[in-house]
């Protein structure tokens, strides 16, 4: 009954999608990939919004029932029919009564199971799309019979754009800038990353330190956005990581597409406010920091955090508490033992949680890290407890897991704020909290 009652309600709001878009015509920026879609979601809106009238799909709304709230203007309403039945009777006042309405939407769409962007891309056809990056083994992998199926499951995104449209492509992954090729011939095509070989690109890339109260610690992050023979400095505090770079190349390549200034742009994505749980750093108790990692895990992803936790340099250890990667179907165990071998080459110390990170566990303990280093949990209240007694002055911990893991408890428990954790932490809703 209950799925029943679902697929009624994404049908009704599907159509009433639909016809708003006809009705109100707005511009569509649509972001996909495996990899950082919410931040350049963000970084997108935060731009084109220093111009335009703009509304972005809150959180991670990316699913066959993500997207049409997004275009409606409604929340999720879980499991309240109420909030379902007024959400449809506001799609149907949109349609029926001409109201205000944004004149650009910045769309994040996401594929859990093949024939979901297909989907969406019979009735959204954007103005401009966005591909982030895959990697070698792809997040939501698990569902589709190979890598590559995943990826042409995102490009339906890609040939659903308009004839005249914007293709923003992430040049640093090889699959990713391959979609060029299917793109429509007449739309423009701009390329970003840190290659040399992009149109627009990042160099210099430094971690920015600070001493705090509680030490010598990174505080953020600077670089420079290099396109047309044209130089600007971007710095972004609270948060750390190449990851943070590349929503910004992406969020300047489609402004400059559109006529926008790269100084006006690098300027506005400096107070650009970053989603929870993107490799942002959090005080934390003891006098140490925290990498908080923790919206959602896969194998790229956990491979760029420990990189970016080899690069820092501080006094104390370097921490990774680590939780399963879901998802990942055939490739899990393989994924997991490899991530631990790489955190053995980078961390004093490991955590794990979960059942399919023994395999991390396995990975360092192979690699030749110390087993008196490496501890084992079933559940993150129960790391994050223990914790706090292997945590001196100086330490940096990197948190991170998929999002069934729940790692933001890890976090909650050894922050230094822990009454921020609804204003810092990702999943604090009532509705997360309750599960």
């Amino acid at each position: 009954m209950k799925e029943l009652f679902k697929t009624i309600i994404v049908t009704v709001l599907e159509r009433e999608a639909e016809l708003v878009l006809k009705k109100y015509k707005p511009k569509i920026v649509a972001v996909t990939g495996s990899v950082g879609k919410t931040s350049t979601k963000d970084a997108i809106y935060h731009v084109l919004s220093q111009r335009f009238c703009v509304r972005k799909s809150q959180k991670s709304f990316n699913s066959d029932i993500g997207v049409p709230l997004t275009i409606l203007g409604c929340p999720n309403g879980w499991n309240n029919p109420l909030i379902w039945i007024r959400n449809l009777w506001k799609g149907l006042w949109l349609i029926l009564w001409k109201q205000s309405y944004p004149e650009w939407l910045v769309l994040e769409v996401g594929a859990d199971r093949p024939g979901d962007i297909e989907k969406v891309s019979s009735w959204v056809k954007p103005d401009a799309v966005v591909v982030t990056c895959f990697g070698t083994v792809p997040v939501h992998v698990e569902y589709f019979k190979s890598v590559g199926d995943l990826i042409k499951e995102k490009s339906f995104l890609v040939r659903a754009l308009k004839p005249s449209g914007i293709l923003i492509l992430n040049g640093d992954d090889a699959d990713t800038s391959g979609m060029a090729q299917i793109a429509p011939e007449s739309s423009m095509k701009v390329l970003y990353g840190m290659n040399a070989g992009v149109r627009l690109r990042a160099e210099q890339y430094a971690v920015i330190y600070s001493d705090t109260s509680l030490g010598h610690f990174p505080s953020g992050i600077t670089f420079h956005v290099e396109h047309n023979n044209q130089s600007s400095v971007v710095s972004l505090p609270g948060v750390i990581g190449y990851q943070h770079v590349y929503p910004v190349l992406a969020a300047v390549a489609l402004g400059s597409s559109l006529g926008f200034g790269m100084d006006e742009m690098c300027q506005s994505c400096m107070t650009l406010e970053h989603a929870p749980g993107r490799m942002r750093l959090i005080p934390a108790i003891k006098n140490t920091y925290c990498i908080d990692d923790t919206y959602n895990s896969s194998p790229i992803a956990v491979n760029e955090g420990l990189n970016t936790l080899s690069q820092i340099q501080i006094k104390g250890k370097k921490i990774a508490v680590l939780g399963d990667m879901m998802e990942l179907g055939n490739f899990s165990s393989d994924a997991h033992f490899e991530a631990g071998k790489r955190v053995s080459e980078v961390c004093d110390m490991l955590l794990t949680v979960g059942l399919r990170s023994r395999q991390i566990a396995e990975g360092a303990l192979s690699n030749g890290m110390d087993e008196m280093k490496i501890f084992q949990y079933e559940d993150s209240r129960s790391a994050g407890k223990e914790l706090e007694q292997y945590l001196s002055s100086g330490d940096i911990v990197y948190i991170k897991g998929s999002q069934s893991l729940r790692m933001e408890r890890v976090v909650e428990e050894i922050m230094a704020e822990p009454d921020r954790a609804y204003e810092l932490l990702v999943r604090q809703e009532t509705a997360w909290k309750k599960k």
